[in-house]
């Protein structure tokens, strides 16, 4: 991640009111219409359009209007639609203009890392059946891409079962990632320490999903640029990924450790800190336009990188096979700076 983007990113929870912040994360409240009532494939089964939350001014008295905009809905409703689906590993959103996923959530704990039902070599990528064909990823469109089919929830995290380990290796699982220093490098270092944490943890969450982000160019302005692989063209590269992991104590109403991480989708050097990449939860939820603690109220919330070191593992392929785990991360009780790991 470029210096440019990290200070864009960490500005957002230091309020510094930059301009490119600015524009880039507003803060400004929009009026939210609730979402139509969906069948399990996202389609809509009502044609009774929502009433808003708050009206306009303009609309504060009842008006006999001579058009009925929400008359579009008899013929079907455009959208965005995320399809929802569940799987016995994952839980997960898709986004159909881009052909990946918004967000991929899985839990892990002690038990399900320790059990053994699952073997990858039984596994195949596949394409997503619950999608519509029309915007699903298809196998082909990763052949010759140069990029990986990455998967979001590791394969590794679901070996539990068989069923469950099949399914992260659905397309709408993956997202392109650069091979070589990142999918089979870091990221595969950031995934070890996520299933570490549960030697300190008797419960993990992470969510994980790709992330569109800006870069200023020769001019001056940022703009969003990305690669589009198939053919034709249609699944799109990310320019990075973010993981947000809740470590919880077990305990009813108990603490929950936070961390969010935002990595770019290119080469990472095995000695860069894992902490060079830690951000506020709230950066991730700006850039993404999603919400992942709305409901977790500050008192219950922890700094997980004060309560263990946040730092990477570095073992070649091989060895990570070997021996999924690995050794657990080390418990502190202060904040860490930024050290080689």
């Amino acid at each position: 991640m470029s210096k440019t983007t990290i200070a864009i990113i960490a500005s957002v929870s230091a309020l510094t009111g930059a301009a490119a912040t600015a524009a880039l994360f507003s803060t400004r409240e929009r009026k939210i219409l609730p979402p139509l009532s969906t069948s399990t494939n996202g389609v809509p089964t009502s044609t009774t359009p929502p009433a808003p939350i708050s009206q306009s001014p303009l609309l504060s008295r009842p008006i006999s209007a001579p058009v009925d905009p929400s008359g579009l809905f008899q013929y079907g409703f455009p959208g965005p639609i995320s399809d929802f689906n569940p799987t016995p590993s994952t839980t997960s959103a898709f986004d159909r203009r881009t052909r990946n996923p918004l967000w991929v959530a899985e839990h892990i704990t002690p038990t399900s890392l320790s059990m053994s039902g699952g073997d990858r070599r039984h596994s195949y990528f596949v394409e997503d059946a619950s999608i519509p064909s029309k915007f699903r990823a298809r196998l082909q469109d990763y052949q010759r891409s140069g990029y990986d089919r990455g998967h979001q929830v590791p394969a590794a995290d679901a070996k539990w079962a068989q069923e469950a380990m099949d399914s992260t290796f659905l397309l709408s699982n993956m997202c392109p990632q650069v091979g070589d220093g990142f999918n089979r490098d870091y990221w595969a270092h950031l995934e070890d320490f996520c299933r570490r944490l549960t030697h300190d943890f008797p419960s993990v969450r992470i969510v994980t999903g790709p992330l569109y982000l800006p870069r200023r160019e020769s001019d001056g302005k940022f703009r969003v640029s990305y690669e589009v692989i198939g053919n034709p063209p249609n699944v799109a590269v990310p320019t990075h990924f973010y993981k947000v992991i809740f470590a919880e104590d077990g305990k009813t109403g108990g603490n929950v450790s936070l961390a969010a991480f935002v990595l770019p989708n290119k080469p990472i050097a095995n000695n860069k800190p894992l902490t060079d990449f830690l951000v506020p939860v709230e950066a991730v939820e700006k850039a993404s336009g999603l919400e992942f603690a709305s409901k977790l109220p500050e008192q219950r919330r922890l700094k997980l990188c004060e309560q263990i070191k946040c730092s990477i593992l570095v073992r070649e392929y091989a060895d990570r096979q070997k021996n999924l785990q690995g050794k657990a991360p080390e418990r502190t009780t202060t904040s860490l700076p930024a050290t080689q790991p």
